[in-house]
């Protein structure tokens, strides 16, 4: 294997595989990165994968000898990252050897490797037709939605995105039990429908890979027996889809509301970062009170060993005077999430679920937040 290719290029596409190289392998050549130079193609191909999630992306090379390795994915990114960006480099590994010399103009590094025959395949058979998507708009959906998503393994289910496709478009769905993000995204031209649940963790990297290579050329989806691939040019990414039926969650969003607060979006959340430097550290509590007569509301903080603080907005209010408690992290994860100007506030009591809406924005997004009940 012989090859010369950009510093910057090799540099950046380690990066992104070496995001799917496990942190503790259970194998060795599971903390490496594999590498396939193609003589025919003239491309250098780069692989990740830890047997859950795989990324794979390639670069442009001039490939004299073509044939693969895996080098240990920290040591080789530490080495590329560290050389100059207007040297190429020089890859070149015997063809029975196990080691790798890189050369560049500053100098020349030699890295111990393992066969390419040792790392496991990932599962790219790609049967029956691709379901095509925007690749705009799923990174929306995705960016409004992961956040939402359970860090509580026990929660398996909850820890992926919930992504259905009909007719009507995309949706995008996650919740940890005390929050939920629903993204409805109309799509033209799209005749199938499926549903699947993808781990939170593969869709933050998809999110990654997709935004590193901005177009307007959509991507391939293939589900196939509990795993999901994503093509998209000369990139792919593989994951587990999470077995089980997603939770109904839109039984979960009130039908009717009795309270509606309209409130600008940049103002809310300049006050609630605020006054939230102030709330409890063990609940990052704070409260939200309505006054409809005056037209605004009070957001308060309190305490009982730091302070308490207090902020006022402007707001259009109808329905009755009403207290809230919120945690402030969930209120500012939702709220960032949107776009709008204004955002729209609709509760009914103070331990019932209270939803959050853009005001004026082409897509159907809802948070909803569960309150927190506090004493008085």
């Amino acid at each position: 294997m012989k090859l010369v290719c950009s510093q910057a290029e090799l540099s950046a596409s380690l990066q992104l595989v070496s995001r799917a190289v496990s942190s503790r392998p259970t194998h060795p050549v599971l903390a490496n990165v594999l590498l396939t130079a193609d003589a025919a193609t003239g491309r250098l191909s780069l692989t990740g994968f830890d047997l859950s999630l795989g990324i794979q992306t390639s670069l442009q090379a001039e490939v004299e000898e073509s044939g693969a390795i895996t080098l240990p994915a920290r040591l080789f990114g530490d080495i590329v990252s560290r050389l100059t960006a207007d040297s190429p480099i020089t890859l070149h590994a015997a063809e029975s050897g196990e080691e790798m010399e890189l050369t560049s103009r500053s100098g020349s590094y030699q890295i111990r490797g393992l066969p390419a025959e040792d790392f496991p395949d990932l599962p790219l058979k790609q049967s029956g037709t691709p379901i095509r998507l925007d690749v705009e708009a799923l990174v929306r959906g995705l960016r409004a939605t992961v956040f939402a998503s359970s860090t509580d393994e026990a929660k398996q289910l909850l820890t992926g995105v919930h992504l259905r496709l009909d007719p009507a478009g995309l949706e995008c769905a996650a919740t940890d039990g005390h929050r939920l993000a629903v993204l409805r995204l109309p799509l033209d031209g799209i005749t199938d429908e499926f549903a699947v649940t993808i781990p939170a963790r593969s869709l933050r990297e998809l999110e990654r890979l997709l935004s590193s290579r901005p177009g307007t050329e959509p991507l391939s989806l293939f589900c196939d027996r509990g795993q999901v691939v994503v093509q998209r040019a000369d990139q792919v990414l593989t994951s587990r889809s999470l077995e089980g039926v997603y939770p109904n969650y839109r039984q979960l969003i009130p039908e009717r509301f009795q309270r509606r607060i309209v409130l600008d979006r940049r103002d809310f959340i300049a006050a609630l970062e605020r006054v939230a430097v102030l709330a409890d550290p063990h609940n990052n509590v704070i409260k939200i009170s309505c006054e409809p007569e005056q037209n605004r509301v009070v957001i308060r903080a309190d305490a009982q060993d730091l302070g308490r603080g207090s902020e006022s907005l402007a707001a259009m209010v109808s329905g009755d005077e009403i207290q809230i408690a919120f945690n402030a992290r969930y209120l500012l994860d939702g709220l960032k999430a949107m776009s709008s100007s204004q955002v729209l506030l609709q509760c009914n009591a103070p331990t019932t679920p209270a939803v959050f809406e853009p005001v004026d924005d082409e897509a159907a997004f809802t948070y909803l937040a569960m309150p927190v009940q506090v004493r008085s």
